[in-house]
C-alpha cells in the first residue's frame, strides 16, 4: 500500500460565515417578523418613531457604502434626498401618478441626475470633493426654489387625495380598525421597513460579490488596488449612482410621509447629511453593523434629549468627539474587537480542510 495514500490531503476553501453570523441571521429573521407584525399591536407614536429610525438607518447605510468603502466623502447627499422628494411631489401633484409608483421612479431620476453630477465632482479629490458635493446640493436647492408649480421657495403640500391614494390603506383600515391617518402611517411604516431591509440586503450582497472585493481593496489601499487592475473610477461611479438611486427613493418616502416639502427642508445639510455622518462615525464606518448601532443611539438621544434645545446639539458633538478619541473604529468596532463579533460577514477567510478516505473536516 502506498503510504502517501494514507496521509490526509489538505484542501482549501473560502469562507465568510462564522460561529456568530449564523445564529445572528436566525435572530435577525425573528426581529424582522416582529417588526412586520408590530403595527397590529403598537401605538401610532411608536410607529412614527420607527419610520424615522428606518429612514435614518437607510441613509446611513448609503453614506457608509459611499464613504466607508468607496472612499467618497460626500457632504452633499441631501441633494438626492431633496431630489427624490421633489420628484415624488411632481409626479403625484402634477402628473397624477400613484405615490407608490412614484417612489421607484424617484430613484431612477436620482440615478439619472447622479451621472452628470459625477462628471463634475469626480474631477475633485479629498476635501475639494466634499465641498463640491455640498455646492451641487445648494445648486439643486436654488433650482427647485424657482419651480413655481411646486411652491417655489416656500414649498407645497400633498393633497389629502394623494396621501390617501396609497394602495392598501383601505385594507389596513378594515384589518386593523384604524382611521385614515393611522392607516397612512402604517403603510409608510411598512414601506420604510421594506426600503431599509432592501438597502441592507443590497449593501451586504454587493460587499460579498466580486465588486465588493474591489471595494475592499480600494478602501484598504487605493494605489495597490489600481496596480492590481481594479477599475477604480468605474466602481466609484457605480457606487455613487447606486447610492443616489437608493437615497432618492428614501427621500421620496420621507416626504410622502411628511406630506409637505420646501427647498430649505428637503436640501438640509444638517438633517440629511450631518446627522447621517454622525450616525455612521459613532457606530463604525466601513461596517454594516456600525450604522445600525449609530442609528439606534441617535434615535434614543433625539427621543429623550431633543427637548433640551442647544444642549442636545452639544451632547451630540461631545459624544462624537469622545467616540473618535477613544473608539476610532466606532462603538461597533469597540464591541467587535473585544468580543470577536461579526453579524454581517463580508471578509473572506482561507480555511483548510483535511480529507482522508473521502471524509473532510475543518481545521
Amino acid at each position: 500500500m502506498d503510504p502517501d495514500t494514507a496521509k490526509p490531503k489538505r484542501t482549501f476553501r473560502i469562507a465568510t460565515a462564522d460561529r456568530v453570523s449564523r445564529p445572528a441571521a436566525a435572530v435577525g429573521c425573528i426581529v424582522l417578523l416582529v417588526l412586520v407584525l408590530l403595527p397590529t399591536f403598537a401605538g401610532r407614536n411608536l410607529i412614527q418613531d420607527l419610520i424615522f429610525l428606518f429612514y435614518m438607518l437607510a441613509l446611513a447605510q448609503c453614506w457608509n457604502l459611499l464613504a466607508g468603502y468607496a472612499g467618497l466623502i460626500s457632504v452633499g447627499q441631501q441633494a438626492f434626498v431633496g431630489l427624490g422628494g421633489y420628484v415624488l411631489f411632481a409626479l403625484t401633484l402634477v402628473g397624477g401618478l400613484n405615490p407608490l409608483l412614484a417612489i421607484p421612479v424617484a430613484g431612477i431620476v436620482s440615478a439619472a441626475f447622479a451621472l452628470p453630477t459625477a462628471l463634475i465632482v469626480f474631477r475633485l479629490r479629498g476635501a475639494y470633493f466634499a465641498i463640491g458635493t455640498w455646492v451641487v446640493a445648494e445648486v439643486y436647492r436654488l433650482g427647485f426654489a424657482q419651480v413655481k408649480a411646486l411652491g417655489g421657495g416656500t414649498g407645497t403640500s400633498l393633497t389629502p387625495s394623494v396621501t390617501s391614494s396609497m394602495p392598501g390603506i383601505e385594507w389596513i383600515k378594515t384589518l386593523l380598525d384604524v382611521r385614515t391617518p393611522a392607516a397612512r402611517d402604517i403603510a409608510s411604516y411598512w414601506l420604510a421597513l421594506a426600503l431599509v431591509v432592501g438597502t441592507l440586503a443590497f449593501v451586504y450582497l454587493l460587499l460579498r460579490s466580486r465588486q465588493g472585493l474591489a471595494l475592499g481593496a480600494i478602501r484598504d489601499r487605493e494605489a495597490a488596488a489600481a496596480s492590481l487592475g481594479v477599475d477604480i473610477t468605474s466602481i466609484k461611479l457605480a457606487v455613487y449612482v447606486a447610492t443616489a438611486a437608493m437615497t432618492g427613493m428614501i427621500g421620496a418616502l420621507i416626504y410622502l410621509q411628511k406630506a409637505r416639502i420646501s427647498p430649505d427642508a428637503a436640501f438640509s445639510v444638517l438633517d440629511w447629511t450631518a446627522y447621517v455622518i454622525f450616525i455612521t462615525v459613532i457606530g463604525g464606518i466601513g461596517t454594516i453593523e456600525g450604522p445600525i448601532i449609530g442609528a439606534v443611539v441617535f434615535y434614543l438621544m433625539q427621543r429623550y434629549l431633543a427637548d433640551f434645545g442647544a444642549w442636545y446639539l452639544i451632547l451630540l458633538g461631545t459624544l462624537g468627539i469622545l467616540v473618535m478619541l477613544f473608539a476610532p473604529r466606532g462603538l461597533w468596532g469597540l464591541l467587535a474587537g473585544r468580543y470577536d463579533l461579526t453579524l454581517f460577514p463580508t471578509r473572506r477567510r482561507l480555511e483548510t480542510n483535511r480529507t482522508k478516505n473521502g471524509l473532510s473536516s475543518e481545521s
